[in-house]
């Protein structure tokens, strides 16, 4: 039998980064180093005749202002009008994740993923942000009262986790199941 050596652990009080999570769609858009650009959603790559929620469509069209996103991938959530939630929209907005790389500003046709906290990871730190999205409403969608949740990414361990307003506890599976009763 081959050795394996224990992998080595992070710590668990280092910075991490809460965002609300929104609820749309994952998507993607990269462009390679000669700028051709490629579009996304979460499983696969799309194009304006085989789209996912209009994304494709919309990358083409405002390709000029998404060059500015610079070689590499750009993962954000496509959301608004007709998708998930929909947060009484009537438009559908591209908000990236990576809000470090973007805190001085995005393309303008881009928004960021809204930050509501940055510091010492801590439990409370995530009950806060929860209960703040509880009582305030989406930051990202102004006066939409129903919120998912939160993203936790911890910088340090470079993991991501998710902690939604309601039924956090119940897997996926268990809400669907629940659903189709």
């Amino acid at each position: 039998m081959e050795f394996e050596k224990f992998p080595k652990m992070g710590r668990l009080s280092r910075t991490c980064l809460i965002t609300e999570k929104i609820d749309g769609t994952n998507a993607q858009v990269a462009f390679d180093e000669e700028g051709n650009m490629f579009v996304g959603s979460r499983k696969r790559w799309i194009t304006p005749e085989d789209d996912n929620y209009g994304f494709a469509a919309w990358c083409h069209e405002n390709i000029e202002q998404l060059r500015l996103l610079g070689p590499g991938r750009h993962f954000g959530e496509w959301w608004g009008s007709g998708i998930q939630r929909r947060y009484g929209m009537q438009e559908k907005v591209f908000s990236l994740f990576n809000t470090t790389r973007w805190k001085n500003g995005c393309p303008e046709c881009c928004r960021t993923v809204p930050v509501m906290y940055h510091g010492l990871f801590s439990s409370t730190a995530v009950d806060d942000a929860i209960h703040r999205l509880i009582e305030e409403g989406s930051l990202a969608a102004p006066g939409f009262m129903n919120p998912e949740g939160v993203v936790v990414y911890h910088q340090a361990a470079g993991v991501g986790f998710k902690k939604t307003v309601k039924n956090d506890e119940k897997s996926k599976w268990e809400l669907d199941r629940e659903g189709s009763k």
